[in-house]
């Protein structure tokens, strides 16, 4: 949060504390973003992979028993190991094998569907945007459909797309949300072709109710932008989409900052993070308890120093430095226990150390709504609001939490 980095690792080998300070502490004039060209986000599942593999390689490349290794280095490991990545998406590879066998890695959630009808019985108007291409969307969301895996003939009738007043496949976000641009194309959906569409152009041709008159010739489309979806659901303003989507940057941040639309952010690991800290709820109180008994000894010595000194004062100091000691490694190691608990190398998702951690802040200012599964919307009515917590800055939480009494300074 603060851009102070509290824990670090070199491949799978952890860094010291003198080694992360030296390399990530502040220089004069130069204080590190992370968002320079030599970072990258972990915004998202995907990227885990990346992340595992790269650690892997360092390791490889260090143990110095592959040559082929010897003469890169960890910028141009990692620059390749991307491009391999890249490649296996662009390819098909990984697409494919999930289509062969989507009980192995599709999750069926049996509320999805009921959720969405119950969204459009009330007036609701619902949008499916990916940039998986229509080849891989039709596989998944006739598994998903069916909860089951269907022969050709069940796939081709496509039933899924009647819970959907749009579907656009091949989105490429986050330029999706920021080149006004990119080509829309009409997909087939018996054999995935295109067809051009001139798009916004064409609605207003159309005249009166331009957008229902050109979604009647099919709901299915490729690329475009966002100018043409807020067209074809005749929105006027960002405010009136709530976007779900599970990558931070190219689904929340963009959708957010760039176009004012709702965004609810889905993180499937946030149900055992709840979990998690629910358990060691009790640690976390007994660490609170230690950090505010470090307070007051702090204000305790504070409140001896403004005072002329006498024959005790350098002894209860020193009484008073000792204690804080003693209180600051039992601190360390419970609150290493409790991140811990979430995570033996990372810890805690949204915590480091005592802070909110970077990702914390991009799914507080970013997310209007932040949930484990999309369908946890539709355990509420189709007219609920929800309305934000009341936040507080450090100096009313002192006063919140009752253990501080505000004086006023005396005339």
């Amino acid at each position: 949060r603060h851009k102070y980095v509290r824990l670090a690792y070199h491949g799978f080998e952890p860094l010291s504390p003198v080694t992360r300070k030296f390399l990530y502490s502040r220089a004069f004039n130069k204080v590190v973003s992370f968002s320079e060209k030599n970072f990258v986000n972990m915004d998202t599942l995907f990227q885990f992979v990346d992340a595992h593999l790269f650690a892997l390689l360092i390791d490889l490349k260090d143990k110095g028993d592959h040559e082929f290794l010897d003469l890169k280095t960890y910028a141009e490991i990692y620059k390749e190991l991307r491009e391999s990545v890249d490649l296996c998406h662009r390819d098909g590879v990984i697409k494919d094998e999930v289509a062969k066998n989507p009980e192995k890695y599709i999750i069926i959630d049996k509320g999805l569907f009921p959720m969405l009808r119950n969204y459009r019985k009330v007036g609701m108007k619902v949008f499916l945007l990916t940039n998986s291409y229509w080849e891989y969307t039709m596989q998944a969301m006739n598994y998903l459909y069916h909860e089951k895996h269907v022969d050709e003939e069940t796939k081709k009738k496509n039933e899924w797309l009647d819970e959907f007043d749009l579907t656009i496949v091949g989105s490429c976000k986050p330029q999706y949300m920021l080149d006004p641009y990119l080509n829309l194309f009409r997909v087939n959906p018996e054999d995935g072709s295109l067809l051009n569409t001139d798009g916004l152009y064409e609605i207003a041709a159309l005249g009166p109710d331009g957008a229902k008159k050109f979604l009647e010739q099919g709901t299915v489309f490729q690329g475009g932008n966002w100018k043409h979806l807020q067209a074809m659901l005749e929105i006027e303003a960002g405010e009136e989409i709530l976007y779900v989507g599970d990558h931070l940057y190219s689904d929340v941040l963009r959708s957010k900052r760039t176009l004012g639309w709702r965004s609810a952010f889905i993180m499937p690991e946030l149900e055992e993070e709840m979990r998690v800290f629910d358990e060691n709820a009790p640690k976390l109180s007994s660490i609170s308890e230690l950090r505010r008994l470090r307070e007051e000894l702090s204000g305790f010595s504070d409140a001896i120093k403004l005072q002329p000194d006498n024959d005790n004062t350098e002894q209860t100091l020193q009484q008073i430095e000792e204690d804080d000691k003693l209180i600051k490694e039992k601190l360390t190691s419970l609150n290493n226990d409790w991140h811990r608990a979430f995570h033996p190398t990372w810890g805690a998702m949204f915590v480091t150390g005592y802070q909110d951690s970077r990702f914390a802040f991009f799914v507080q200012n970013y997310a209007c709504l932040y949930t484990s599964k999309a369908t946890n919307l539709g355990l509420f009515s189709t007219a609920r609001a929800f309305r934000t917590m009341h936040e507080m800055l450090p100096h009313d939480k002192l006063i919140a939490d009752g253990h501080s009494v505000f004086r006023e300074e005396a005339s």
